[in-house]
């Protein structure tokens, strides 16, 4: 099959209008597990054993099944369960089912950098007397985000390329309009290739902003400024 221009020509405003769906559902599901994530990384704090347990082994299966099984399950099966079941709209179901999926892994990093927060600062925080309010926002926080700011940066752009997996339960969005141009010219060549180039041309800045972000978030957040929070106290 030969590339032909005038079809890229024609493909690309059809893709095109599906550009809003994909980015606004990356963004949603995002959030979602920006939230969800600190639920998990809350649940595995609990001082009980049993309950860490247990969120670590729901955690580590909802990462062990693939997104393209969740997304199935939230949006075909889920209905059928007696009782409980709902059924969900396609945008709905692809938020749960990326959001609470990446929500495990940025749990993660969240917990990474929580441990990367020198031992004396949460000394120094208790000897200050702080509530925990305070100190998880002034003193913990502060230092622990900077160094995950490059990983959660990732993973948007990890999730942005997930995201036409919603495409199998009927969500609208660029794979969704170009298998859609494809089926209806018999030509999903170049409707593909406008596809990748869309992905390459979101994701590749995204990359630089994260880098940026990481760099003004170090210089606002160093060290010196938390000492100062502690005297200032």
């Amino acid at each position: 099959m030969n590339w032909k221009w005038d079809v890229f020509t024609e493909a690309f405003p059809y893709v095109l209008q599906g550009l809003g769906y994909t980015v606004g559902l990356t963004f949603a599901c995002y959030a979602f597990a920006l939230v969800f994530g600190f639920m998990w990384t809350f649940f595995k704090r609990i001082p009980y054993k049993a309950v860490r347990l247990v969120v670590s082994w729901v955690m580590e299966f909802i990462r062990s099944t693939p997104p393209l099984v969740q997304l199935f399950f939230i949006f075909y099966a889920w209905p059928m369960v007696p009782g409980v079941g709902v059924t969900l709209s396609p945008f709905i179901s692809g938020v749960l089912g990326l959001g609470i999926h990446y929500s495990t892994y940025i749990a993660e990093v969240y917990r990474a950098g929580i441990e990367g927060v020198d031992k004396g600062q949460w000394e120094a925080s208790k000897a200050l007397n702080f509530t925990t309010r305070k100190k998880w926002l002034k003193i913990i926080l502060p230092q622990a985000i900077p160094p995950t700011i490059p990983m959660l940066g990732n993973y948007l752009i990890i999730m942005f390329k997930e995201v036409p997996l919603t495409a199998t339960i009927g969500m609208t969005g660029i794979l969704y309009y170009a298998n859609t141009f494809g089926a209806d010219h018999f030509r999903y060549l170049e409707s593909l290739t406008i596809v990748a180039i869309i992905f390459l041309v979101l994701s590749y800045p995204c990359s630089i902003f994260f880098r940026r972000l990481e760099v003004k978030m170090n210089t606002r957040f160093d060290k010196k400024a938390v000492v100062n929070e502690m005297k200032g106290a």
